[in-house]
């Protein structure tokens, strides 16, 4: 299919989708619904073994576009949330190339990948309550998972964005290598990956991801009910206003 918002290319057994939004890549529910369809098409080719997800532009993925008024939005049985479920659900090692910074959202959609390179200008932030908003992107499971709960919650609560080397320190990113290697440095990874067994990699891969896009799916009900009625609390507002005016928000509990 005819892609507008990602570019897919090859190169030996590994798949390279590459987000092409640039500078900040925001993502919605077309972003989401091309990359997973990308995913599944690398899943349905035999000779497609691992992943390269990767972005164009300064920022990996700043999450959703506040500025628009159509985000969240749904479609006739689809929400992005739910869509990105698909992602979870699809069966090759998926390698994630993280230059710069993964806000929100985009947090989510880094840690949907099996694996994480990095550099010092990556920046990761889980800034939600910052908003005045709730974790979504099935970030309530899949951070834990990467990080323990301890400092999950802290993420969570607190909205603050580490670099590169924290996150490689705290288990959120794997590698951490110069700005310039980034994408270098994830397709290596990714094709060592090939390199293995197909199979053995696929059986292996099944087993230690077991449950995990159920957990996403249920963690995604109930980020949506949280989120759905804070969207409309005055600190949401003021959580967006304050965000793109550059300081700090001033919550009032209401």
């Amino acid at each position: 299919m005819a892609f507008t918002s990602i570019g897919v290319t090859t190169s030996g057994h590994v798949a390279v989708v590459e987000i092409q939004r640039p500078p900040n890549n925001f993502f919605d529910i077309t972003l989401i619904e091309e990359i997973a369809t990308a995913f599944e098409a690398a899943d349905a080719d035999p000779a497609m073994r691992a992943v390269v997800l990767a972005a164009q532009g300064k920022a990996f993925c700043a999450g959703a576009d506040f500025s628009r008024r159509d985000v969240g939005e749904e479609r006739p049985g689809r929400h992005l949330y739910k869509e990105a479920i698909r992602l979870f659900r699809t069966r090759k090692p998926i390698v994630a190339a993280v230059q710069g910074p993964a806000i929100g959202g985009g947090l989510g959609l880094a840690c949907m990948a099996d694996f994480r390179v990095t550099c010092a200008e990556g920046r990761f932030s889980a800034n939600f309550t910052r908003l005045g908003f709730h974790p979504g992107f099935g970030l309530t499971a899949t951070l834990p998972r990467l990080v323990g709960q301890q400092q999950a919650a802290l993420l969570f609560y607190t909205g603050r964005r580490i670099g590169g080397e924290e996150a490689v320190r705290l288990g959120l990113a794997d590698q951490f290598v110069p700005l310039a290697e980034v994408r270098d440095a994830a397709m290596a990874l990714a094709t060592e990956i090939a390199q293995s067994s197909p199979l053995g990699v696929a059986a292996t891969r099944q087993t230690l991801r077991r449950g995990l896009a159920d957990a996403v799916e249920q963690a995604t009900e109930r980020e949506l009910v949280e989120q759905d009625w804070l969207r409309k609390t005055a600190d949401f507002k003021e959580g967006i206003k304050a965000t793109a005016e550059r300081r700090l928000p001033e919550f009032q509990g209401r």
